[in-house]
């Protein structure tokens, strides 16, 4: 929790001492609005909106929900936005409980302050198995939200719901939930599209680039809507780029993977040349940049793991993408 980005509001004096123990424990920034000058909730909601993954509104619930109201989107948009009184007796999730983490957080507040984490959830309410919170701690993406609706309240109403997996998942199945390597299922976790249920796309991919000079980040992004779709991959699944050190600076190329916030990682001929693989061989790139390949080799590289693809190479522009080691667990919430 103390990676995420978290700005807390305060009201009172009292309040403003309750949010710098939480900032102090938990991280972020810590505000007060006695000690700022002409303050607008509503311009600093909207700031905080977008630059931080966690509200926390040191006060009544009701100004957090006056606050936030105008400016949500979607539950998988959404930052987290947690309400605790300026006592710290209660820890109240707001928006975003298992997709943006507002239930994680509402406890880990209650750890710090002694406060009652009052989670309103239902699965959480009965004790049930959540997906969406499950995929979360997993590091997958829920590809459409709106299918989170169906299988919880398929839990809800005491059926077994059906989760495929192309990766082994340790330890007992939750209440409620069976795996299943057959055609029927309700979730599934996979790298690539399927149709028929809720698809959770684990990010354990990582992308190789390879461009000429100067190519701009709409041709990088063509390049890799088209190898995703030739591929039927989630583009979620996706969750870093490298390429060689000759285009750490490429404008196109840091645009594209700060676009979908992705670290790039950049190597040299002789880290690419020692890569662990069969490659596609380019007497051209050989000539040009002093190894064979770039996208298969800095891929493999910066996943750890092997290609999935191969290079896919048109208008300047060579993708291809590598596995990263991955791995689910039921037992999350006991880790």
């Amino acid at each position: 929790m103390s990676a995420r980005r978290i700005a807390y509001l305060s009201f009172t004096d009292r309040g403003a001492a309750l949010a710098e123990q939480l900032r102090a424990a938990l991280g972020g920034t810590a505000s007060c609005t006695r000690q700022m000058e002409n303050f607008s909730l509503s311009q600093w909601t909207a700031e905080a909106f977008d630059a931080f993954d966690a509200l926390v509104f040191v006060g009544a619930v009701g100004i957090a929900v006056r606050a936030v109201a105008p400016f949500l989107k979607s539950k998988a948009e959404d930052p987290a936005v947690v309400a605790v009184d300026e006592c710290g007796r209660f820890a109240v999730p707001v928006v975003s409980g298992h997709l943006g983490g507002a239930n994680d957080l509402a406890r880990e507040i209650s750890k710090i302050c002694g406060a009652v984490a009052v989670i309103t959830t239902a699965t959480d309410a009965n004790g049930l198995f959540a997906v969406d919170e499950w995929a979360k701690h997993q590091n997958c993406v829920v590809t459409d939200p709106h299918g989170i609706k169906a299988v919880s309240a398929r839990i809800l109403a005491g059926e077994t719901v059906r989760v495929r997996s192309e990766w082994p998942v340790e330890g007992p199945c939750p209440e409620g939930v069976a795996l299943t390597d057959g055609p029927d299922w309700d979730a599934r976790v996979d790298v690539r599209r399927h149709e028929g249920g809720l698809c959770l796309a684990p990010r354990a991919l990582v992308l190789g680039v390879g461009c000429r000079k100067g190519m701009p980040r709409e041709a990088l992004e063509t390049a890799f809507r088209e190898l995703c779709a030739e591929e039927n991959l989630w583009p979620e699944a996706v969750c870093a780029a490298a390429t060689i050190d000759l285009k750490a600076e490429e404008p196109g190329l840091l645009d594209f993977c700060a676009g979908h916030g992705w670290p790039l990682t950049c190597y040299s001929v002789e880290e690419l040349r020692r890569a662990e693989g069969t490659f596609t061989a380019s007497v051209f790139v050989e000539r040009t940049m002093g190894v064979d390949n770039v996208c298969e080799r800095s891929a493999v590289c910066a996943a750890g793991g092997p290609l999935l693809t191969g290079k896919h190479a048109g208008n300047g522009v060579t993708m291809a993408l590598a596995w990263r080691p991955f791995r689910l667990d039921w037992r999350w919430k006991d880790a």
